[in-house]
């Protein structure tokens, strides 16, 4: 059997970091085993459908290294389809699901409900005062095919429903969950088809799947009460149901489900704060999965996640979705960059702050931002902190305008002063072809003796203006030999 997998999700907003798990353990799974990753756009509920968002859900998709390879995709930034059993977006299927509901008519397994609104209302109504579960009460299940079908031909409103069958046992042998038999009593008379002739999700998803050659069906667990209703359908058109795999809803740190409420929720909010795609993937990749009993490992590539994924090793219980968690994935993959790599990726935050835009050329050239890089590289958590709070002093000159910064403990101004004057002296002496951290560190250890602090401290804060920053070493050694002299002049001249 050749492995289908699909994303179906519906236009109506930015990707959720659970669909982007979703998508991701489909294509996960799809790769593992040499399938075929499909995505379809499920758009039949038309008030929700948002502008753009089909492109904005590519785009994401694109952006965490997750690419169909078939169905809905980008084509050099064009939204196109791709494959042999589209269209792929549902609104464009219509058709297809009309032939299909009326083949569920002709054989019994569905059937026209005319029931208003009001009606509808008032049973439901009846059933919360009867502490009844609400369910349609088949009111229309037993009106005559001929006289459905003249009702239809006169044009009343109606909605197609599904005949659940009673007094049956539905089994769902899921992938994450095991064996689950539901009661075909405690079923709703789904609707399939509505008023307005667009299908529901039950019908057009199971309709796509088959036609489509899906095997695998990996969705969250709110999903799972459809899933009766969904096999029921297979068995009344006499199809084969793929497998299926409920995975855990994602949650708040206080165990509610997630939401925008609690924080940010698209993965749009991650990509504008800073967050690396693959730390992303491998975050979301760890909700609700694990690598196997034993095992320890933690910071996976996509190429290795395709190597260990499976369904098996996906919990059933709720995924708590830690986002310091995830700024310490963050900080483990920016780790993992060489300074060209880090460059690249931090480049579009650096270019937002005007330090950087009216920066001297100096700073902003290739090899000197690559010295910044491979210096603040073990300290950043986020790119956008590449610029803002770990490296601003490397792009411009720092205004020290608080003396005491300079002081260590308790020195006095004399003893600030001729420390500094002293490291000046060593760092003249050192020749511009031999000005490398290695160099620095030697000749000022060497000249701090054991009170390393009286000259280190002042050397780093003339350096940056900062209490907190790399090594003066690794400052010196980025800013270069004219520059860090002249930072060191402009400190003692600071200095009454």
């Amino acid at each position: 059997m050749t492995v289908r997998t699909r994303f179906a999700p519906s236009p109506t907003g930015y990707l959720h970091i659970g669909g982007l798990r979703t998508a991701l353990y489909n294509y996960l799974f799809a790769k593992a085993r040499g399938g075929t990753f499909v995505l379809r756009v499920e758009d039949t509920d038309q008030s929700r459908s948002v502008d753009g968002a089909v492109d904005n859900m590519l785009r994401s998709l694109e952006w965490a290294g997750i690419v169909p390879d078939e169905g809905v995709l980008m084509q050099d930034g064009v939204q196109s389809e791709v494959g042999a059993y589209g269209p792929y977006t549902q609104s464009q299927r219509l058709e297809r699901y009309r032939v299909q509901v009326r083949r569920l008519i002709e054989s019994g397994d569905a059937y026209y409900c005319f029931c208003d609104a009001e009606r509808l209302q008032a049973v439901r109504a009846a059933q919360q005062a009867a502490k009844q579960p609400p369910m349609y009460d088949g009111h229309c299940r037993g009106i005559a095919s001929e006289e459905a079908e003249k009702r239809v031909r006169e044009g009343a409103s109606y909605v197609v429903r599904l005949a659940v069958p009673r007094g049956e046992t539905i089994v769902i042998d899921d992938e994450v969950r095991g064996r689950i038999t539901v009661e075909t009593d405690t079923i709703d008379d789904q609707v399939l088809l509505k008023s307005d002739g667009f299908p529901t999700y039950h019908l057009a998803s199971v309709v796509d799947d088959h036609e489509m050659r899906i095997t695998h069906v990996i969705r969250g667990e709110e999903w799972l009460p459809s899933t009766p209703k969904h096999i029921l359908l297979y068995r009344a058109f006499g199809w084969d149901a793929p497998r299926f795999a409920h995975v855990p809803l994602l949650l708040n740190p206080d165990r509610s489900k997630l939401s925008k409420r609690q924080g940010d929720v698209a993965v749009e909010d991650y990509k504008e704060k800073g967050f690396l795609p693959q730390a992303l993937v491998n975050f979301v990749a760890l909700l609700g999965w694990n690598p196997g009993k034993g095992e320890t490992q933690e910071i996976f590539t996509m190429e290795e996640l395709q190597e260990r994924f499976s369904l098996h090793d996906v919990n059933a219980s709720g995924a708590v979705c830690d986002l310091s968690r995830l700024r310490w994935f963050n900080m483990q993959h920016i780790k993992r960059m060489n300074p060209q790599q880090l460059v690249e990726a931090a480049l579009p935050f650096l270019q937002t702050q005007e330090f950087f835009r009216v920066a001297d050329e100096r700073y902003t050239h290739s090899e000197y931002l690559y010295r910044v890089a491979a210096v603040v590289r073990e300290r950043l958590e986020t790119l956008a902190e590449f610029g803002v709070e770990q490296a601003a002093y490397f792009f411009a000159r720092p205004e020290i305008s608080d003396v005491n910064m300079l002081r260590w403990k308790k020195n006095t101004d004399e003893e600030t002063r001729a420390a500094l004057s002293h490291a000046l002296t060593v760092l003249r002496a050192i020749p511009e072809d031999e000005w490398t951290r290695e160099a620095i560190e030697r000749e000022l250890m060497e000249a701090a003796g054991e009170k390393r602090g009286d000259l280190l401290w002042p050397v780093r804060v003339a350096l940056t203006g900062a209490k907190r920053s790399p090594s003066p070493f690794e400052c010196a050694w980025v800013l270069g030999k004219e520059e860090t002299l002249e930072r060191i002049v402009q400190a003692i001249d600071t200095i009454a």
